[in-house]
């Protein structure tokens, strides 16, 4: 049997996230950056090429929106030791 979560895991959005995306004055080009970065934490399980990690807490994860960090930085927690294993984006920091 394989893997249901063979592909990649599921990114969950924090409620603070969730109200920032249901926002009707968020640019449409900040909503695709946060929605690419969902997917692009879900298909690497969250080992996202040039996330950085935190040194006191390893599972949390900051990773640059935009082309080369220009719209901010979102803020995710890989829950690797959860049933199912799962990621949760905390935070978007817009610059």
């Amino acid at each position: 049997m394989s893997d249901s979560h063979e592909q990649g895991w599921p990114c969950v959005l924090s409620e603070e996230v969730t109200s920032l995306l249901l926002d009707e004055a968020l640019p449409a080009e900040v909503f695709a950056a946060v929605v690419a970065a969902t997917v692009l934490i879900n298909t690497t399980r969250g080992e996202v090429p040039g996330a950085t990690a935190s040194a006191k807490w390893p599972e949390q994860r900051r990773m640059p929106l935009g082309q080369n960090g220009a719209l901010g930085v979102a803020e995710y927690v890989i829950v690797a030791h959860a049933e199912p294993p799962q990621i949760v984006l905390t935070r978007v920091q817009l610059y």
